[in-house]
């Protein structure tokens, strides 16, 4: 048996299911954020194998001199050309794009599995496409769908936090109106520079945008009718989201606040999410406060509960770009593959 062959073994599927190069990995949009930590991922995953990064932009140029971190851990280099023969297209392009892409190229990459990092198909509404159906793609609620998934439409950043914080408390009916305070790191805005992520005006600084109106309210909204049918129709008192991002002097990070009513004691809320994340190797629920430094560079979602009189509020914290992002596409890929759902992503933080 060839080194790779037991890799392959050590993460729960044979070489022969997926080929003799093992998995085949296709990247549209490697020159951003996403793509570079997708690409940071994979070049280590056991099982997988880049056959193209795809970037108009710097085709021809390697992957490093755009993603300095990858020099020496990759020769690979931008491809103009689309290659067809791979398992699985990660969608690393912005939110509109994708559809663009798929109404050109989805004859293509037919019978190709689609994971895309995009809002494009998050929304149930919009999750079938030209005859191509999108699973949601958060591990933690749609675990089942996901492993028989064709495609899938990675969470957002902010909607991955919130939601992980809160969805232990859906499931028991318990949630009324939702008060909540986001901070994300400047990444969370993309590569390209703008008034607010240049590091002059970023710098010793913290606002707000978006008040009570973010893009990822609706898919947040989505999941939680998902476990509980009741929230945030039209019934009197069902409850609703009102979050309030804001930008973060710092590159990388999600740390979310939610204040909740509950009459539940704190012992049998942290018990409800104790029993909600069993088994699920990413989400940890700590009897102590957190920090952002603990799931930085990892695929952690870590939540810490405290309660005062008859409210509670839920802390949770992810790296936007991980967990938010790249680490759970690959998660998704993993579990779409029958592969251990955590091969590749076993990322100590940047704690010191």
């Amino acid at each position: 048996m060839t080194n790779f062959d037991t890799s392959l073994s050590e993460v729960g599927v044979s070489s022969s299911s997926l080929g003799a190069a093992g998995l085949k990995v296709g990247i549209i949009g490697g020159a951003g954020y996403t793509g570079g930590e997708l690409t940071r991922i994979l070049i280590n995953h056991p099982a997988a194998e880049i056959v193209f990064i795809h970037s108009k932009s710097n085709a021809g140029k390697p992957v490093s001199s755009v993603h300095a971190d990858l020099l020496g851990d990759t020769d690979i280099t931008f491809a103009a050309d689309l290659r067809s023969d791979v398992d699985v297209l990660f969608l690393c392009v912005g939110h509109g794009d994708a559809k663009k892409f798929l109404e050109q190229e989805a004859e293509k990459f037919k019978g190709v599995k689609i994971i895309d990092l995009s809002q494009d198909f998050r929304l149930a509404k919009n999750a079938n496409f030209n005859d191509l159906n999108f699973v949601y793609g958060l591990p933690e609620l749609n675990k089942e769908e996901i492993r028989s998934a064709t495609n899938i439409a990675n969470p957002g950043c902010f909607a991955s936090a919130i939601q992980l914080g809160l969805l232990p408390l859906a499931k028991a009916g318990l949630l009324k109106d939702i008060y909540t305070t986001g901070i994300t790191g400047s990444t969370g805005a993309g590569q390209s520079l703008s008034a607010t992520t240049h590091f002059s005006w970023r710098a010793n600084n913290i606002s707000a945008y978006k008040t009570l109106t973010h893009q990822h309210l609706k898919e947040i909204t989505q999941s939680l009718r998902q476990l509980q049918p009741s929230f945030a129709t039209q019934d009197a008192g069902s409850g609703d989201i009102y979050f309030v991002p804001w930008r973060g002097d710092f590159p990388r990070g999600i740390y979310i606040s939610s204040t909740i009513d509950c009459n539940l004691t704190l012992e049998e809320v942290n018990k409800l999410y104790q029993d909600f994340f069993a088994g699920q190797p990413f989400t940890h629920v700590s009897d102590k406060m957190i920090d952002l430094k603990q799931v930085v560079n990892t695929n952690k979602c870590l939540i810490h509960i405290e309660k005062a009189e008859d409210k509670i509020v839920v802390h949770s914290a992810i790296d936007n770009l991980l967990k938010g992002a790249s680490g759970q596409a690959v998660q998704n890929m993993n579990l779409m593959f029958g592969l251990e759902e955590t091969a590749g992503l076993k990322l100590k933080a940047g704690y010191f």
